[in-house]
């Protein structure tokens, strides 16, 4: 029988990976894929190897043993010269933002664009600027520092850092953390509409159940250095595997499962230019 993983359009492809720091043992034989304009969601426990695997797939390390492919690339092999090229491919946000305190809102978006185009000042600002209007913030956002910003709003600005290049694939890390539910319903509506506008590839890593049951077409459980499960909310909350049972028993989880739109205020109440809600 041919093997049908190979005739689908796999954006990431990972196979029989195994990692380890010294006699921890991260990952054992783990595989999974992506496919193209997905949204796919990664959770697990603590010490489950998430952002470990994170880090394997925008080339931060490299696992000991096994495959992984990323926009037809394999990494494990790949030069550092192939590496710069690809990785202008991707767009990557971190959990805590990684905006620069030093440079304007407008110069931490463009500054993909000033590392590895030779495009003039101007343009890299009006396409900065497009970039932050297109995650839901008012121009005037550009001059201030990210310290003047709400935790809605910088994650924002991180968001469009990361779409300045036009990506194939967005990396988001937990990217609702410490918001607000207003601000984050803001951020699971704006996911959608970079999906849905681009056809971009996105993989989310995440412990928020409402993000996960609005916006992701699957969800990997990562436990025992292995995938435990891998398919819809839906179908997941259906399985008695007891890693994957945690994220679906308990009041918390229940409610995220039963009212996955009542988090907070309306999303695009939160979408405007003001953009005013602090974190909690």
């Amino acid at each position: 029988m041919a093997d049908t993983s190979l005739q689908r359009d796999h954006v990431i492809d990972i196979r029989q990976v195994s990692t380890r720091f010294g006699k921890h043992v991260v990952h054992t034989d783990l595989s999974l894929t992506v496919d193209r304009s997905e949204i796919f969601a990664l959770i697990g426990g603590s010490g489950s190897g998430k952002s470990t695997l994170l880090r394997e797939l925008v080339l931060l390390q490299q696992p000991d043993s096994g495959s992984i492919r990323v926009l037809g690339e394999e990494l494990t092999t790949m030069t550092d010269d192939a590496a710069a090229a690809w990785r202008q491919r991707l767009g990557v946000t971190f959990q805590h933002g990684g905006l620069f305190d030093a440079l304007t809102v407008s110069e931490n978006v463009g500054l993909p664009l000033r590392e590895h185009t030779r495009l003039d000042k101007q343009l890299i600002d009006e396409l900065a600027m497009a970039k932050l209007v297109m995650t839901g913030l008012s121009p005037d956002v550009g001059s201030q520092r990210p310290s003047e910003l709400s935790g809605g709003m910088m994650k924002r600005v991180a968001l469009a850092r990361a779409l300045v290049l036009d990506p194939e694939l967005l990396f988001l890390d937990e990217p609702t953390a410490g918001l607000d539910p207003a601000s984050a319903d803001a951020i699971d509506e704006l996911v959608l509409r970079m999906r849905d506008l681009f056809g971009i590839t996105i993989f989310i890593v995440s412990h928020d159940l409402d993000l996960l049951w609005q916006v992701a077409d699957r969800v990997a459980v990562l436990a025992d250095g292995k995938v435990q499960g891998v398919g819809s909310m839906t179908e997941l909350s259906q399985m008695a595997v007891p890693s994957i049972r945690q994220f679906f028993d308990g009041t918390r989880a229940r409610a995220a499962q039963t009212q996955p739109h009542s988090r907070g205020a309306a999303p695009k109440a939160a979408m405007n230019g003001s953009a005013s809600s602090k974190p909690k």
